[in-house]
């Protein structure tokens, strides 16, 4: 198989796969590349309410094909921070569904989702200085205000691996499930998420994410939506709220 990325959509949930299995699922520099065009459509379709990345098999992505590191200049560390800045501005819920090795790259793409579930057994790290890299600044930024600047360091500092009740601990995953549990949790999970206020979570999404010049476009926003309405409504009739912001 040529490495790719490849996307689906079920259930107003699109599902992006990365897919380079010989190389346990590293990312190339034209998967760094496509990302962006993938997400963009994505974005705008009305029928996908949420996103799932995760990687095909038995791993997620261990990150920069590194052989593509021998090349001059640092386009691949430009790419890989374009795609990661898009991935992290998707305007709707992001799930990443981790097995495996989640290493690299591969980590700087899952902290860029807005959750993160994980198999148990999967292994995570950020790894530059096992090869002299300078990790961006976007990307330490948004690493360390995932785990806390100290677990932050230790990651890049020692490039270590460390397993998921560690992840968990210092928040890097979100959740970790039992072997075989993933599929049937991420798609229960994101069953919940598509049945939510896409209003209310892109703004939360903008909030919780550093925004601070938004109130009054999202203030705008609830009162020509429709949602509040909808969700009382629903509350007081006890049936599920129909929302219809987004669509």
């Amino acid at each position: 198989m040529e490495p790719q990325l490849t996307v689906s959509v079920a259930d107003e949930v699109a599902t992006l796969v990365i897919a380079n299995p010989a190389k346990r699922n590293a990312m190339t520099a034209g998967m760094w590349r496509s990302l962006p065009g993938l997400l963009a459509p994505l974005a705008a379709d009305p029928a996908v309410r949420a996103l799932v990345l995760t990687g095909a098999g038995e791993t997620f992505c261990a990150g920069a094909d590194i052989s593509t590191l021998r090349e001059p200049g640092d386009e691949q560390q430009t790419l890989a921070v374009r795609a990661e800045d898009a991935l992290a501005a998707f305007p709707k819920p992001t799930l990443a569904a981790i097995r495996g090795f989640c290493v690299g790259g591969g980590s700087q793409l899952a902290a860029a989702c807005d959750l993160r579930f994980a198999e148990e057994g999967a292994r995570f790290g950020v790894t530059p200085s096992k090869l002299g890299i300078v990790y961006p600044s976007s990307s330490t930024r948004r690493l360390a205000s995932l785990v806390g600047p100290s677990a932050a360091k230790h990651l890049l500092f020692s490039g270590e691996l460390i397993d998921t009740e560690r992840a968990l601990r210092t928040g890097l995953v979100d959740e970790v499930l039992p072997v075989g549990e993933l599929d049937k949790r991420v798609a229960e999970f994101t069953r919940t998420l598509v049945s939510r206020s896409l209003l209310t979570q892109a703004a939360a999404k903008e909030f919780a994410d550093g925004r601070t010049d938004r109130d009054a476009h999202w203030a705008e926003q609830a009162r020509g939506s429709g949602d509040t309405a909808e969700g009382v409504a629903a509350f007081l009739e006890r049936r599920p709220a129909r929302f219809t912001y987004g669509l």
